[in-house]
């Protein structure tokens, strides 16, 4: 009796709830098991329909849990904060600061869960009868893709069920070349709906038409495949004039040293040898990572590298800090540096980390969270329409944390962009966090059909081309240089023409198929 106890407790809907969340985190790095997202959400989506479930708001709970197991995982690496001993702060103070990051931004995904299963449920609560299994498919993709729209409008992102695909299943992310990363999350939502229905029909109908329904999916999961295959086939021109060779320097100058005069001298020397050497090989242009040389660009400009520039006559993008005098502020910064040895042009980021560059909320959070920016001066954010515009023609910029948000890169490419470069510095984080950055950038790539190079201060700088192929990718902790060809490409995917034009449609959709089953109704009753 016992024993039959405990394993009915490990059933639990709350436990397979957070099993199933966990699973779905299982798809990014540091594990990659991509597979696992076509259908690890399907347990919730059974559980929250579930009528047993209704009472006092359960399904609340189950959507919380599952929440809490999928970014729960997928973010454990912000716990790489600790320690912060480096600046000053006390163990026990790191420790709490570290684990309060991860919990909060935990916290803020696994609202997006609760907020789909609450929908979902009121939904499906208020159609006048009973919906038929596609149509709940329909609703519930919909939903989820309208919250995660919803949720890159915010100040934080990072974990889209569309990257749980990153980097493996290269042939699903080119349908990110038609609708963005909603194209492909819609795709795994649908998919998992449609096995969940096809198993509620079974218990319902005692296994009768489950097979009907269980062809569905698999049909779906093979119609999109073969669409991505044949996006991922096209031919990639290489025309010689629109090539370039672009070298990357990974200085590997961990934050803890980077603002003390070691630091600053090692940084120095670390990316004016790198220049030089890449200068060697005959390269059109060098990148360095965010924050390369963490001064403001007045003090950059009289640098060993620029001076190097000036002598060698070969453009480099500089990482580094833009002044704003007159708000006592600055931007974190790209910095086009010509042969005379001026600014060209600047990039300013604008879309800060949340708990490191700036504070959310912080009239509430500002006295439990230490500011973590190397500057007295206030970090503040560029403006969200920069271009960027260069000796080689208009590029597509970001830097660091934008990689998680596509519609920088996709206005970019609609405005000219010819390819991508992205800075960043994911110290002190571990390989599986670098893995992860490298994953989005790697999906920006295949949305805009563009070649880019990344540049990072610890790990990992990568080449990748159009298709989402790496063709280099750096250590983790190494001091790097690289050259790659790429080449400038002026093509227009169907989402940077038009956007996420798929969540409207699919919301018009499932409000066209709500509106006729509550006529359904009506005349049914009548």
């Amino acid at each position: 009796m016992l024993m039959s106890k405990k394993i009915k407790h490990f059933y639990s809907p709350l436990t397979v709830a957070l099993i199933s969340g966990i699973f779905m985190g299982l798809t990014v790095a540091p594990f990659g098991a991509w597979f696992l997202a076509w259908f690890a959400f399907a347990p919730l989506w059974i559980l929250v329909l579930n009528p047993v479930h209704k009472a006092k708001f359960y399904y609340l709970r189950l959507s919380g849990t599952w929440g809490i197991g999928y970014y729960g995982v997928t973010l454990s690496w912000i716990t790489g904060l600790h320690p912060l001993t480096w600046m000053g702060v006390h163990w026990l103070s790191s420790v709490a600061i570290a684990l309060f990051a991860w919990v909060f931004v935990t916290l803020w995904g696994t609202l997006l869960a609760i907020s789909w299963a609450t929908c979902f449920v009121w939904i499906n609560n208020k159609l006048k009868s009973f919906p038929t299994p596609l149509l709940r498919v329909l609703i519930g993709t919909s939903l989820w893709c309208l919250l995660e729209k919803i949720w890159t409008l915010g100040p934080l992102w990072w974990s889209s069920l569309s990257y749980t695909q990153s980097p493996h299943n290269l042939v699903i992310l080119h349908l990110g070349q038609l609708s963005g990363t909603s194209a492909i999350t819609a795709s795994i939502v649908a998919i998992n709906g449609l096995l969940a229905e096809a198993w509620i029909q079974k218990a319902k109908n005692g296994g009768k038409y489950y097979s009907k329904y269980l062809f569905i999916p698999i049909t779906l999961f093979l119609i999109i495949h073969l669409i991505g295959f044949n996006l991922y086939n096209q031919p990639l021109s290489q025309p010689q004039e629109d090539a370039l060779k672009i070298g990357i320097i990974q200085g590997n100058i961990p934050n803890r040293i980077k603002f003390d005069y070691y630091g600053l001298r090692r940084a120095i020397e670390g990316y004016t040898t790198g220049y030089l050497k890449l200068v060697e090989q005959s390269v059109d242009a060098v990148l360095t990572p965010e924050g390369a040389l963490p001064y403001f660009s007045r003090q950059i400009l009289d640098s060993s590298l620029v001076a190097a520039i000036k002598d060698k006559g070969v453009v480099a993008w500089i990482g580094g800090f833009a002044e704003h005098p007159n708000r006592n502020a600055y931007a974190n910064s790209l910095f086009t540096v010509t042969a005379n040895g001026q600014i060209y042009s600047r990039f300013e980021k604008s879309k800060l980390v949340p708990l490191g560059e700036y504070v959310p909320f912080e009239e509430m959070l500002g006295k439990l969270i230490r500011r973590l920016s190397p500057v007295t001066a206030r970090q503040v954010p560029g403006s969200a329409n920069q271009i960027f515009d260069t000796p080689f023609g208009r590029v597509i910029a970001g830097i660091c944390y934008e990689s998680a948000f596509p519609e920088q890169f996709r206005r970019q490419a609609f405005l000219g962009g010819e390819f991508i470069i992205t800075a960043s510095n994911n110290d002190p984080y571990s390989k599986a966090m670098q893995t992860q950055h490298h994953a989005l950038d790697l999906m920006r790539a295949i949305e805009t059909d563009r070649w880019a190079a990344r540049a990072t201060n610890t790990g990992l700088s990568a080449f990748v081309d159009p298709h989402g192929k790496t063709l280099w990718i750096s250590g983790h902790n190494t001091y790097e240089t690289h050259a790659e060809t790429i080449y400038r490409r002026s093509s227009q995917t169907m989402y940077v023409r038009w956007g996420d034009w798929l969540t409207p449609l699919l919301i018009i959709l499932s409000v066209i198929g709500c509106t006729i089953n509550i006529k359904i109704f009506y005349k049914n009753d009548s």
